[in-house]
C-alpha cells in the first residue's frame, strides 16, 4: 500500500507528464468524455462500442476492437464503427498485438491494448504477455508523433477501464452467487435437516418405552411374578422396540450421510473461490448412488399423501447406468424434483375411469442427442396433475419464477433453476413435456462412454 507521500510524488509525476503530453482540448475532451460514460454505461458491450465510438465522434475515424473471446479464447472483433463488418469475426493477419504502435498497409494504426498484469488473472480469458486486445483506428496514412501518442494513451486507458468493468461484473456475479447458493443451502440442507427433530421424537419415544419395560422388569423380579408367560410378553415388546430403534437409526444414518454429501457439494472452497458452482466428478451408479437415496428420503412423505410410487417403468437397470458426474449436484437435482412432485401431484382420473395419484420415474438412451455419435441419456420424473399453462413453461426454470399453481405452495421458485445450472454443468440440458395424466420434467446429460 503506498503513503501518502508517495502518492503526492506520483501526481507530481503525472502533471509533468500531461505538460509533455500537451494534450489538445479535443483530445482532452475524448478523454474525459470516455472516463465519464465509460462510468454511466453499465453494460459491458456499450463500454466496447464507447471505445470504438470516441475515435469516431471526435475525430472521424472509423474504429474497430478486436478483444480475446472467452470462450474459444481467440481475438475476435468486439465493436466497429463500420456497419458492413461482421462481429465476432478474427482480425486479419497485418492486425495483429505489437509492442508499440504500428501501421497497415490497409491504412490503419493498430493500438495494443493491455491490462494490469496484477490483475490479469481476472479475466475470463487467458492472456499472453498482457494483451487483452486491438484497437485498430483507420484511415490514417500516418500521424505525427504527437496524435500517435494520444491513441497510445487512449488505448492504454480502454485497458485499464476493462479490468475495472470486468471486476465489477465479477464482483456482481459473485454475490448473485453468493445469493444462490444460500438459496440452495436452505433448500436443500436447512429444511430438510428439520427432519432431525422427527427422528429424535421418535427415537425418544422408543427410549422411553424401553424405560418402562425396565421398570415393569424390576417390579416383576421385586415381586417375584416374573413367570414364563410375562416374561415372553416383555421380551416380544423389548423385541419390537428394539427393532423400532434400529429403524431409527438406520433412517438418522442415512439422513446424516446425505446432508454430508450436501454439506461438503454445496460448502466446497472452490464456489466461494471462483464464484460459481464447481464439479466434482466421479463414476458413479445412477439408480443406487444418486436416484434411490433420494428416493427414499420421500417414500414416507409420498405415502403420507396418498401419492403411489410407480416404478414399473423407470428403466433404469443397475448394469447400465454407470455415469460419471458430480453425485452431490446429481442428488440435489433429484432431491428438488421429487420435493416438486410432493407439492404438486393431484390425482387424475384415468381413460377406464380409475382415480390414481402417482409419481413415476425412469431413463432413456437418444441416439446421437448431442451430435453423430454423441448418445443423450433422459431422465424423467413424472406426477400427475393438471398440466401447466403453455404461456408459464418458458418460464418455469427462470430464477425465482413461480407458476400459477404454485402461488398457495410454499418455496422460492429456485429449485428448477438450481436442476437448470447443475444439468448444464455437465453439458445437459433441461426441459417439460405435459404428458397424458401429468407433467413430465426431465433432464438430458451426454452418456459415458
Amino acid at each position: 500500500m503506498y503513503k501518502l507521500k508517495d502518492i503526492l510524488h506520483r501526481i507530481e509525476n503525472k502533471k509533468d507528464d500531461y505538460q509533455h503530453y500537451n494534450f489538445t482540448q479535443i483530445e482532452n475532451n475524448a478523454l474525459t468524455t470516455f472516463f465519464d460514460l465509460a462510468q454511466e454505461f453499465d453494460s459491458i458491450q456499450d463500454f466496447y462500442n464507447l471505445c470504438v465510438a470516441i475515435p469516431k465522434g471526435f475525430f472521424n475515424l472509423e474504429a474497430r476492437l478486436y478483444l480475446i473471446d472467452p470462450k474459444s479464447n481467440t481475438m475476435l472483433l468486439t465493436a466497429t464503427t463500420d456497419q458492413g463488418d461482421q462481429l465476432h469475426t478474427p482480425p486479419p493477419f497485418e492486425v495483429t498485438p505489437t509492442g508499440c504502435p504500428c501501421y497497415t498497409n490497409k491504412k490503419s494504426l493498430v493500438l495494443t491494448i493491455h491490462g494490469k498484469k496484477l490483475l490479469t488473472d481476472q479475466f475470463p480469458f487467458q492472456t499472453t504477455d498482457n494483451v487483452l486486445g486491438i484497437l485498430e483506428v483507420y484511415p490514417i496514412n500516418s500521424m505525427d508523433t504527437h496524435n500517435k501518442l494520444f491513441f497510445e494513451k487512449y488505448a492504454n486507458r480502454i485497458g485499464f477501464n476493462m479490468h475495472n468493468k470486468f471486476l465489477a461484473i465479477k464482483n456482481i456475479e459473485h454475490l448473485k452467487f453468493i445469493h444462490s447458493l444460500v438459496a440452495d443451502i436452505e433448500h436443500n440442507v436447512i429444511v430438510p435437516n428439520m427432519v432431525y427433530k422427527l427422528f429424535l421424537r421418535r427415537l425418544k419415544g422408543k427410549i422411553q418405552k424401553n424405560a418402562e419395560i425396565e421398570n415393569r422388569l424390576s417390579e416383576c423380579l421385586i415381586k417375584g411374578q416374573c413367570n414364563i408367560i410375562v416374561m415372553e410378553n416383555l421380551l416380544k415388546e423389548l423385541i419390537e422396540v428394539n427393532q423400532g430403534l434400529t429403524e431409527e437409526l438406520e433412517n438418522i444414518e442415512k439422513h446424516y450421510k446425505n446432508m454430508s454429501l450436501f454439506l461438503e457439494t454445496l460448502f466446497r472452497r472452490n464456489h466461494f473461490d471462483q464464484g460459481r458452482l464447481t464439479l466434482r466428478t466421479k463414476i458413479c451408479n445412477m439408480k443406487k448412488d444418486v436416484v434411490q437415496p433420494q428416493l427414499e428420503r420421500y417414500t414416507e412423505q409420498f405415502k403420507k399423501e396418498g401419492i403411489f410410487i410407480d416404478d414399473r417403468f423407470s428403466g433404469i437397470p443397475d448394469e447400465e447406468t454407470i455415469s460419471v458426474v458430480d453425485v452431490g449436484l446429481m442428488a440435489q437435482v433429484y432431491t428438488n424434483l421429487f420435493s416438486n412432485a410432493l407439492k404438486y401431484t393431484q390425482e387424475i382420473i384415468t381413460d377406464t375411469g380409475e382415480k390414481r395419484k402417482y409419481i413415476s420415474y425412469g431413463r432413456e438412451t437418444i441416439k446421437d442427442f448431442f451430435g453423430h455419435g454423441k448418445d443423450g441419456i433422459k431422465y424423467n420424473v413424472f406426477s400427475t396433475g393438471p398440466h401447466i399453462p403453455p404461456e408459464e413453461r418458458e418460464r418455469i426454470f427462470e430464477e425465482e419464477y413461480r407458476g400459477s399453481n404454485a402461488l398457495n405452495k410454499l418455496g422460492t421458485g429456485h429449485g428448477l433453476t438450481f436442476i437448470k445450472n447443475a444439468v448444464e454443468m455437465h453439458g445437459g440440458v433441461t426441459g417439460y413435456e405435459a404428458t397424458q395424466y401429468g407433467n413430465n420434467f426431465y433432464f438430458i446429460i451426454p452418456r459415458s462412454n
